[in-house]
């Protein structure tokens, strides 16, 4: 008999908390949230939460008010005396700054990690974070999911011919990898050049792309400009089609435009965030089942690994 659970949402990612809440099989939790006239926020839990095994969803992307929030939530937890407070953070904000690159730089993912764990969570659960390393900035368990249970049963009914999978830079060699060894494909490698953050000075390809179908994987898409300038690059030599699968859809920026304007095919995210505008060329696949069963899981004391095709 599984233990008493409940769930509940910051109100960044409400929309998709109520579709897990959904596939769990239960209502989501009742959440009250007061805003001072000076920007300062309160969270409330609006019912008992006394002994039970409580889930808490919320990613973490800007604004800094959705980190907070979701720390605000798990200290009202557990003075509230819940017996396990799980951070279910499809999104884990601050990843990209996961180690120090240059001299007088803070380790944004570790200073995360910290604040989560001091404020009272006792398990994270995540998805495709930017550097695995990060899993090992808790002190908690972390289960760490993986979109490619999503995203590859959707390429494979694509039946492309030609098919190729593409890494964005080296840093993603290892997550296309995988994906090609699974589709039993080719991979190519994007090289590529920074003068600063978010904006990429030179790109070329290691591999062959002339007349094949290329799908780029990566874990996130920010600006989109690496993506656009990939495709552009990959369709001048000879490729028939690109396409990109993207876990996490920042899109800040001129994202959205860029996109839009660019050659290729179909860009295929999830909704660890929400979309802020329509787009006819971007696909979102939700993970809500996937974390539903996970969660399960977590409260059943199971194996995970049945989650994960890579």
């Amino acid at each position: 008999m599984e233990n008493k659970v409940k769930i509940l949402s910051g109100s960044a990612t409400k929309y998709l908390a109520d579709k897990i809440a959904s596939s769990y099989g239960q209502p989501l939790g009742d959440v009250v949230f007061n805003r001072f006239s000076d920007g300062e926020f309160q969270t409330s839990i609006e019912e008992t939460v006394r002994g039970t095994d409580l889930f808490i969803v919320q990613s973490t992307f800007p604004p800094t008010d959705n980190l907070f929030e979701l720390l605000l939530l798990v200290d009202a937890a557990k003075r509230a005396s819940a017996k396990q407070i799980v951070a279910v953070i499809p999104y884990f904000g601050w990843a990209r700054q996961d180690r120090k690159d240059r001299p007088r730089v803070a380790i944004g993912a570790k200073l995360v990690a910290d604040m989560l764990a001091t404020a009272g969570v006792t398990r994270v659960v995540t998805m495709d974070l930017h550097a695995d390393q990060i899993q090992g900035f808790f002190n908690v368990p972390v289960d760490h999911l993986y979109a490619s249970s999503i995203f590859l049963p959707y390429i494979q009914k694509l039946n492309l011919p030609d098919l190729t999978i593409a890494a964005p830079d080296m840093g993603g060699s290892k997550r296309a990898n995988a994906y090609s060894k699974y589709l039993k494909t080719d991979i190519v490698i994007c090289y590529k050049q920074r003068t600063r953050a978010n904006v990429v000075d030179s790109m070329t390809v290691i591999g062959e792309v002339e007349g094949r179908n290329i799908v780029l994987v990566d874990d996130l898409i920010d600006t989109g400009g690496t993506l656009t300038k990939a495709a552009d690059m990959m369709l001048d030599r000879g490729a028939k089609s690109v396409r990109a699968v993207c876990t996490h859809p920042v899109l800040s920026g001129k994202a959205y435009d860029n996109i839009e304007k660019s050659r290729i095919t179909e860009l295929i995210v999830t909704d660890t965030i929400p979309l802020t505008q329509q787009c006819d060329k971007i696909k979102v696949l939700s993970v809500a089942q996937l974390f539903a069963d996970v969660l399960h899981k977590v409260t059943t004391f199971e194996s995970i690994s049945s989650n994960f095709i890579l």
